[in-house]
């Protein structure tokens, strides 16, 4: 073990802490976690957990959903500069604004949105649960999905229920086209081609699934395949390669890569331990009108 992850352990005991990292962070980030996992696996590890500090390898939202599901602990964020602009293209102020104009819509938000947009909506959902969320709310009531249209829209065709669509997405797997699982293809004609549901609907037609990156990673330990392209941020690579080290694993070219999450190191992971920087500061209104549709969507 290197001194700086010796570091991070001796660390982590004294303070008692639990290191949560999501899958598309650096190899060396996760390995040095106590769990990996995707937005909702490493929620319900935020509301578990109980301890006294928490260290949130992940971008900001990711951070702020683990202080208001654990209000009690120490919430760090190692690099407070790693925000997702997905979740930046659906502020408060104009989701309110929607709210007033559509009073009898139901605002169903993406967990990939900010602390205080998740205080003016009425449940959360993950990408590994929404379909199973959306399709038990009530058919009669008309859905705003915000903030990313691409999932929005590749959850509308799959339930074959309309949606109004926010004017959002993530730049990084909206960078993935079609041409690319083409060319993916042909180089590696005995693979499956997974994609992530963030992804345009035309990639996602061209995929042989579509899955969360949870369910990315279920599915290639299930799998009888031995070869796999992999149509999401190129970090969980590394956590696939590391349990089924039998079977091959191939990124997209141009390699799909989220600069805001590799932006979380082990040299900040450490910084912040030993000083107990960069805390996540959230007044209790807001984690109190935050978590009600986080609880809701974990109930489902």
């Amino acid at each position: 073990m290197g001194s700086i992850q010796q570091e991070i352990q001796e660390l982590k005991e004294s303070r008692h802490a639990v290191i949560l990292a999501h899958n598309y962070t650096l190899g060396e980030v996760q390995d040095i976690a106590d769990f990996t996992g995707d937005s909702l696996e490493l929620s319900r590890k935020a509301a578990e957990c109980h301890a006294p500090v928490i260290v949130f390898c992940g971008v900001r939202f990711m951070a702020e959903t683990a202080k208001i599901l654990s209000p009690e602990s120490i919430v760090l964020h190692p690099s407070p500069d790693a925000g997702c602009p997905m979740a930046e293209m659906a502020s408060a102020e104009d989701v309110r604004k929607y709210r007033a104009d559509h009073p009898d819509t139901l605002l169903v938000a993406y967990v990939n949105t900010t602390a205080a947009t998740k205080t003016a909506v009425d449940i959360c959902v993950t990408s590994g649960n929404a379909e199973r969320v959306i399709a038990a709310l009530p058919r009669d009531r008309k859905i705003m999905f915000l903030p990313d249209a691409d999932l929005g829209s590749n959850i509308s065709r799959s339930l074959g229920r309309p949606m109004e669509l926010w004017e959002g997405y993530c730049p990084t797997h909206y960078r993935i086209h079609p041409d690319e699982i083409a060319k993916a293809r042909a180089a590696h004609p005995g693979a499956e081609v997974l994609v992530h549901p963030e992804c345009l609907p035309a990639v996602v037609e061209m995929a042989d699934q579509s899955l969360s990156t949870g369910g990315m990673l279920k599915y290639v330990h299930d799998s009888s395949c031995k070869e796999f392209v992999i149509g999401t941020e190129c970090g969980i690579i590394h956590r696939m390669q590391k349990e089924n080290p039998d079977k091959r694993f191939y990124p997209l070219d141009p390699v799909p890569v989220c600069p805001n999450m590799k932006k979380i190191t082990l040299e900040k992971v450490r910084d912040c331990l030993r000083d107990l920087s960069n805390q996540v500061e959230l007044d209790e209104e807001t984690i109190r009108l935050a978590r009600a549709p986080i609880d809701k969507m974990l109930e489902l």
